[in-house]
């Protein structure tokens, strides 16, 4: 089953929240839903989709959330960037 390692933000160079998923359009909509009100994503308004990559299985995007969550705030800044310079919310992008 695939599954996808994504990022969240409030605004551009604001909050970031990495999460992994299996059903990534459905997990972004909870966020965008604050379908759990007392969630970081919620209290913080992280639900705009700045970023996400897509794995053939739940472990190496469990891998690299914890890579990536070990890293840097600018490490994270710089990959959202290298891919999504605007900030892009990329919700209406997926199928």
């Amino acid at each position: 089953m695939k599954a996808w390692l994504y990022m969240t933000a409030n605004k551009p160079n604001g909050v970031i929240y990495i999460g992994i998923t299996t059903e990534l359009k459905y997990r972004i909509g909870s966020h965008k839903n604050k379908k759990y009100p007392n969630s970081f994503s919620a209290r913080y308004n992280v639900d705009k989709l700045v970023y996400f990559e897509e794995y053939p299985t739940i472990l190496p995007a469990r891998e690299r959330e914890k890579q990536l969550k070990g890293g840097t705030r600018n490490a994270k800044i710089k990959l959202i960037e290298s891919l999504n310079p605007e900030w892009n919310d990329l919700y209406d992008t997926l199928a």
